[in-house]
């Protein structure tokens, strides 16, 4: 099945992004794409002073908007961190899920905050506004079961292993790693955990804005199960495609089946709620 990750450029103007967004997802699905993901915090800046400005309840003006969308085309639909969610007086970095129908598959509030400190290059604390989810996010679709993250949640090997014993397929991690981690890891955490659990993996950034407050490295990309990077984009506005191949995925599995040669009886990695 056909994949596409919509590499987007994002402004300060709420329903500009909205119009964007949608007008590239029905592109994407005119070109023959099943499952089509927008980046993480594709309706507005990125940025701890922002996300109380922009942020909204689910349903809500963008979620109501990518429901729209994915009725319209008949598409699977993530839609990266569409907007900072208010709920019950907290603020979460929420990805939201619709099917062919409209309707919410899953909603995945980031689990990894993004609080570093590297000296002489980036500091950032997402957790001086947002508050962290506590559950794994998982969705069924017809031609595979596909797990989520967002961003920093790539970094937990744990939690891509999780999702793979519970059958995913395809991790998809929309995201916005910056110009210091992004050159040094972007690449390879996808590679890692692709290896690791031998299933796809997908991550959908930002377009680059060189003025933005929190400028995102861009360089979505998909990966596969021999770790072989299969789509990247540049660092400017653009749709990725590429067909997500089961067969190969099968294939790998049999040829090194690490998957059934794990020692139980020593280690293991195991979700609590």
């Amino acid at each position: 099945f056909r994949l596409a990750l919509i590499q987007l450029h994002v402004s300060a103007v709420k329903s500009d992004n909205l119009q964007r967004a949608c007008g590239l997802v029905k592109e994407a699905s005119a070109k023959g794409a099943k499952l089509v993901a927008l980046p993480e915090c594709f309706n507005s800046p990125y940025g701890t002073q922002y996300f109380k400005e922009y942020a909204e309840k689910i349903p809500g003006e963008s979620t109501q908007k990518l429901s729209e969308v994915a009725k319209e085309c008949s598409i699977y639909l993530i839609g990266g961190r569409s907007i900072p969610e208010e709920d019950g007086g907290k603020l979460y970095n929420t990805c939201t899920v619709f099917g062919p129908d409209g309707a919410l598959l899953a909603k995945h509030r980031k689990v990894h905050l993004f609080d570093i400190n590297v000296p002489g290059k980036i500091q950032f604390k997402e957790s001086e506004t947002l508050s962290p989810g506590n559950s794994f996010s998982m969705f069924d679709t017809p031609y595979c079961k596909v797990g989520l993250g967002i961003c920093y949640d790539m970094r937990f090997a744990e939690m891509a292993q999780i999702y793979g014993q519970k059958g995913c397929q395809l991790l998809i991690y929309p995201g916005a790693f910056n110009m210091t981690t992004g050159p040094a890891h972007w690449e390879l955490l996808q590679r890692g955990r692709a290896v690791d659990n031998q299933l796809y993996v997908a991550t959908v950034s930002p377009a680059r804005d060189e003025k933005a407050s929190y400028v995102a490295w861009g360089h979505s990309t998909v990966v596969n199960p021999w770790g072989e990077v299969i789509a990247k984009a540049g660092a400017e506005e653009t749709v990725v495609y590429t067909d997500i191949d089961l067969k190969k995925l099968a294939e790998i599995r049999q040829q090194i089946p690490i998957l059934s040669q794990k020692r139980c009886d020593l280690y293991g990695v195991e979700m609590k709620k």
